[in-house]
């Protein structure tokens, strides 16, 4: 059986991100049917102006789509500031919103606040929607981790983060190989 594909995409820009450290010990815990990256180019896209998005386009957003296309899925995990989703991480969906690699890709989200960010992921999912994404609703978790600053180590060494990762990871991959 051949590994599905997931593309991690962290919304902090954070050097010590609870957001990215979840993905990134969700990437330790993956399952052998699926396999999943790192996006590392949030900070390096330009802000979006409709006006640039002609050929060719800047060439962190050509990695961006590109990425976004390898992808069998996307799994998200986005902090909330101010009551919404971080400016950076909406300029990058701005980037895929007239890119034909993201309409019907399969999302499934990740809220990694144990204080309940539900005003970003409430805003997230509309625009995800908006964008025709196809939210997988059974992988779709809030694992609520201690704390800004929470490292991968800290997730991998507990045992009820790690199942609550592995439940989700089980999921997302049993979703892609229904569909």
């Amino acid at each position: 059986m051949m590994k599905q594909r997931v593309l991690c995409l962290s919304g902090s820009l954070r050097w010590v991100s609870a957001n990215t450290a979840v993905l990134q010990a969700a990437r330790q815990l993956a399952p052998g049917t699926l396999e999943l990256e790192l996006y590392a180019g949030l900070g390096s896209l330009p802000l979006f102006n409709p006006d640039d998005e002609v050929e060719p386009l800047p060439a962190s957003v050509q990695a961006l789509r590109a990425a976004v296309g390898r992808s069998d899925a996307l799994l998200i995990a986005c902090p909330e500031y101010a009551h919404g989703m971080p400016g950076a991480f909406k300029n990058l969906l701005d980037w895929l919103v007239g890119s034909l690699e993201f309409p019907r890709k399969p999302v499934a989200l990740l809220n990694a606040s144990g204080r309940g960010s539900f005003h970003a992921q409430a805003a997230l999912r509309e625009v995800l929607v908006t964008m025709s994404a196809n939210l997988l609703e059974s992988a779709c978790v809030t694992v609520p981790l201690p704390g800004a600053g929470c490292g991968v180590e800290a997730i991998l060494g507990s045992e009820a983060l790690c199942a609550e990762l592995r439940a989700m990871l089980a999921a997302l991959s049993a979703q892609l190989v229904a569909a």
